[in-house]
């Protein structure tokens, strides 16, 4: 490898979108890997607010969301997971359609839906397949040709003429099987390639040249943050660290019980018991039945159910 400059290290990837990627001043980045994975030129023009958003000390352990809006009006979602969850899929498509119908009024006309482009860095692996990058959107074809429904819309274009164009409304979907991507020694890495190389290894190496990469070198260098920051994700890191750790001893010990008393029922057995340790040690921290069932998808009835076992 001849790299012009020593290897970089950075914070985790999902750390620096709670943390650093909102502002403005580093909206390049973001920039950078939205154009090397879609082939296109991206423009940000803001961060939308959504829950998972809120800027809080609270430690995100499942996932970390961030919708932003581009100069073209499309909403992207992008999401890091590093907790396998089974339902996921239906995750993606809930998350989608709550962005479709929180972008139009009521009484606004249906035109007014904004393409939305749904983006999952993941650290588990969802289904099967070889590949680590997937891509997809719903594509009408006729039953008896497969030919694809192609629908046009007409629109002035800048000299004042009417013009026929593609309608392109169907949510996009991308997803990044981090744990699949085996390129770690290979020289030349494609663009997006760089972008996956980062995440898995938190690492910008000398000779990445993708856009956005010379930001990320410089903006998420652990060592160039301030000490507030970096006492900030030492902290994120610690409490990530422990409760996948609670996570993996609830499951073995699930698993153990359920050689003894049925395999289900362990599994099951493990999970709750999971569940409790991260509900309890968040009531520790200081927080309440609402702040816990908004993090942890559950009721606030479950909440104290557990809070008494």
């Amino acid at each position: 490898m001849s790299a012009t400059t020593e290897p970089v290290k950075i914070v985790h990837f999902d750390w620096a979108m709670k943390a650093l990627l909102r502002d403005k001043a580093n909206f390049s980045i973001l920039e950078g890997f939205l154009q090397s994975l879609l082939e296109e030129p991206v423009v940000i023009e803001e961060v939308l607010e959504s829950e998972s958003n809120a800027d809080s000390p609270t430690v995100r352990f499942n996932r970390v969301d961030l919708l932003v809006k581009d100069s073209l009006d499309r909403r992207m979602i992008i999401e890091v997971q590093n907790t396998r969850e089974s339902d996921y899929l239906e995750r993606m498509l809930f998350g989608t359609s709550k962005v479709v119908t929180e972008s139009v009024n009521k009484g606004e006309a249906y035109t007014e839906i904004p393409k939305v482009i749904s983006i999952h860095i993941l650290y588990f692996n969802l289904g099967t397949g070889t590949d680590y990058v997937y891509s997809g959107t719903t594509e009408l074809k006729g039953a008896h040709t497969d030919e694809p429904l192609l629908v046009s819309e007409r629109y002035l274009d800048e000299s004042g003429h009417h013009r026929y164009r593609q309608r392109d409304v169907f949510p996009e979907y991308h997803v990044i099987n981090v744990e699949r991507f085996n390129k770690m020694d290979q020289e030349d890495l494609e663009m997006l390639d760089q972008w996956i190389y980062l995440f898995k290894q938190s690492e910008v190496r000398g000779d990445f040249n993708a856009p956005g990469m010379d930001t990320a070198r410089q903006r998420l260098a652990y060592l160039k943050m301030s000490e507030q920051q970096r006492q900030r994700y030492d902290r994120h890191m610690m409490n990530f660290v422990r409760e996948i750790d609670i996570m993996d001893t609830a499951h073995e010990e699930g698993r153990e019980l359920g050689r003894e008393e049925g395999r289900e029922l362990g599994l099951e057995e493990g999970r709750e018991e999971g569940r409790r340790q991260i509900v309890l040690r968040m009531a520790e921290n200081g927080m309440d039945k609402a702040e816990i069932a908004k993090l942890t998808n559950l009721s606030e009835q479950e909440v104290s159910q557990l809070l008494a076992r």
